[in-house]
């Protein structure tokens, strides 16, 4: 069997939460570690690759020389990371649980307690992958992520299309064992042409799954 070996090929990937500031000490955040995301990283470099790994708020870690780990807080940070290393990336991975909203005002003093009611007006974040999907290199392989709760299948198929991507990484949160605060998941993976299913499985494990089938429909 040929080595699946991403030797030569740099990978940039997101991981992990966004933090949306309310004011200097309250956000809006999601349940994301950032596990998946760092597992992917690991097995990326563990098969010769150079990662440049985008980070949210994660206690996550690596000490793998071959990962660059940039951390950043806000959905706003996280793009414009994605974007000064895109050109250099071969593959991109967005693993990352971006907050699709942020408040419009964020408030540069504590909000004090007053009233029963506080109001935030949210506006919409940019859509990471979307919007690199847009510039998106000729022969740069993408990779998206979907968390999804219902028509999870026709949903994803819809993002994938829609961002441009190669493929895209479908978690249900109705699978008992994946999605947020898990060391397993279960995944589906769903491409233009094809559809594969995974068992539930630990995240270093799928990580392998993952990278193995990107290394097929780019060498095989």
């Amino acid at each position: 069997m040929k080595e699946r070996s991403f030797k030569g090929k740099t990978v940039l990937l997101t991981a992990g939460p966004t933090y949306e500031a309310i004011d200097p000490v309250r956000f809006i955040g999601n349940h994301s570690t950032g596990k998946m995301g760092f597992a992917i990283a690991e097995e990326f470099a563990a098969k010769g690759a150079d990662v440049i790994l985008v980070s949210g708020p994660t206690n996550q870690k690596t000490t793998t020389p071959t990962i660059n780990v940039l951390p950043v807080s806000s959905a706003d940070e996280m793009y414009a990371a994605v974007q000064a290393h895109a050109d250099a990336a071969d593959i991109i991975v967005y693993a990352a649980a971006v907050a699709d909203y942020k408040p419009k005002v964020v408030a540069d003093k504590k909000i004090k307690k007053a009233g029963n009611e506080l109001t935030i007006e949210l506006v919409k974040n940019v859509d990471i992958a979307a919007a690199m999907g847009k510039q998106k290199k000729p022969g740069q392989f993408s990779v998206g992520f979907a968390l999804e709760t219902d028509n999870e299948s026709a949903n994803a198929a819809e993002k994938l299309k829609k961002k441009n991507l190669d493929m895209i990484v479908l978690n249900s949160l109705r699978d008992e064992g994946a999605g947020f605060k898990h060391d397993t998941n279960k995944i589906t993976i769903i491409e233009p042409d094809k559809t594969t299913a995974f068992e539930l499985k630990q995240k270093t494990e799928v990580a392998q799954d993952i990278v193995n089938l990107v290394w097929e429909r780019l060498h095989g």
